[in-house]
């Protein structure tokens, strides 16, 4: 028999125990034994759920306990979740978590600490909810050089920015809609201003150069400027919006990473993941292309991957099985030098600004919608990130808004 103990009964904590006591028969013939599941800690007591038998409140009891070999964290946040964790590990037991800020903040550490006690800190639901991206990486495509990590990691961002597209209701009311739903917060700031996107991007950046990425030094830019007018010009365009969190590799191991709204053309992978969905691009040197798509988000989803790294340190209880980070920081790419095309609002009298936009940023295209009868779009050839701001700066007063282009 294989004790664990779940630290946390919220959303995912219960999803954890239902997804083992749902899936209980199959689970223990994968790993060969049964999957017990001794303690379960959190703040409250539960009554009337069958739970309350195993239900602890101490921590002691867990880290204390030689039977408990596997712990799962879905507590959140950085403390106490940082101070249990690093204590288990420790202690000599395996650890996994869907904990996004503790994976960013302390996974290089943390990942050290398993090395050295032949166990494993496994973190497969801090990304992408239920998308397998963190096992991929860290076993199937460990013979490619990831060249870029493109994803759509936020599914209450996308969810928001499809309902504006498709049918043309404007920022607060699919923020209230959301919430209504369920995908968003009362307070949404993490995912509207890109924080929790910025903090899966930087995970998968630290992964694949093998030295730690801030999330604090990635550039972020959220939703919440996004308007009915700009997906009015996207549809123009022939283009949706989507936030995007990219990680892409310049010569050496240089890193440039950013979340951002971007314009995307059909022809990109991204274009059509919509709702709550979530769905990740990966290029590699030798692979080439590839893509994973599902539920980013959930309950069930969420949970089902955190139970497939208990089932993954069950099979694997005195052998270390994931690729580790250096503690020591990854100097990222400036964003100015970073190079794309850009798509722009301007208002103003068009037959005057046209000559003159073509003498500062080249040969432009130039975007019209007929009901925006004050100002007009238009797109710029590729630049430099740095180029564009110096040359925007003659318009700063003119200038209504800017989203960058994938390509």
């Amino acid at each position: 028999m294989i004790n664990i103990a779940v630290m946390g009964y919220g959303t995912v904590g219960s999803g954890v125990v239902e997804v083992i006591n749902t899936n209980g028969a199959r689970i223990n013939q994968r790993i060969g034994e049964e999957l017990n599941i001794k303690y379960v800690l959190d703040m409250k007591d539960f009554p009337e759920d069958p739970v309350q038998d195993k239900i602890i409140h101490d921590f002691e009891t867990i880290v204390s306990d030689e039977e408990v070999q596997i712990v799962v964290e879905v507590m959140g946040g950085i403390e106490p979740a940082y101070t249990f964790v690093k204590r288990c590990l420790q202690a000599g037991k395996s650890v996994a978590t869907s904990n996004k800020a503790l994976v960013a903040k302390h996974g290089a550490e943390l990942l050290s600490i398993a090395a050295e006690h032949n166990i494993n800190f496994l973190f497969e639901a801090s990304v992408g909810g239920g998308i397998p991206i963190i096992r991929p990486l860290n076993s199937s495509l460990t013979a490619d050089e990831i060249e870029e990590i493109t994803g759509i990691l936020n599914g209450t961002t996308n969810y928001m920015l499809s309902k504006m597209f498709y049918e043309g209701a404007d920022y607060d009311t699919v923020l209230k809609e959301a919430q209504a739903n369920g995908y968003a917060e009362r307070n949404p700031e993490a995912d509207v201003e890109g924080y929790d996107a910025c903090r899966k991007i930087a995970i998968l950046s630290s992964l694949i150069s093998g030295q730690q990425v801030d999330f604090e030094d990635i550039y972020c830019e959220g939703i919440t400027e996004i308007t009915v007018e700009d997906m009015k010009y996207a549809k123009a365009m022939g283009t949706t919006i989507k936030l995007l969190a990219s990680s892409r590799r310049y010569a050496g191991n240089r890193l440039h990473a950013i979340v951002a709204p971007c314009m995307l053309y059909p022809d990109h992978p991204l274009y059509n993941v919509n709702d709550v969905f979530n769905a990740i691009f990966v290029h590699g040197n030798v692979l080439g292309d590839a893509m994973f798509y599902g539920s980013g988000a959930g309950k069930l989803p969420t949970a089902s991957a955190v139970v497939a790294d208990v089932v993954d340190e069950a099979k694997h209880l005195n052998r270390n099985i994931m690729t580790m980070w250096k503690e020591e920081k990854l100097q990222l790419e400036d964003k100015a030098d970073s190079k794309r095309r850009f798509f722009v609002r301007i208002k103003g009298d068009k037959e005057k600004l046209i000559p003159q936009l073509k003498e500062s940023y080249g040969e432009i295209e130039v975007v019209n919608v007929p009901e925006l009868e004050d100002e007009f779009g238009f797109v710029t050839p590729v630049m430099m990130e740095g180029d564009y701001e110096t040359r925007s700066k003659l318009y700063k007063e003119q200038i209504v808004h800017m989203i960058r282009i994938q390509d």
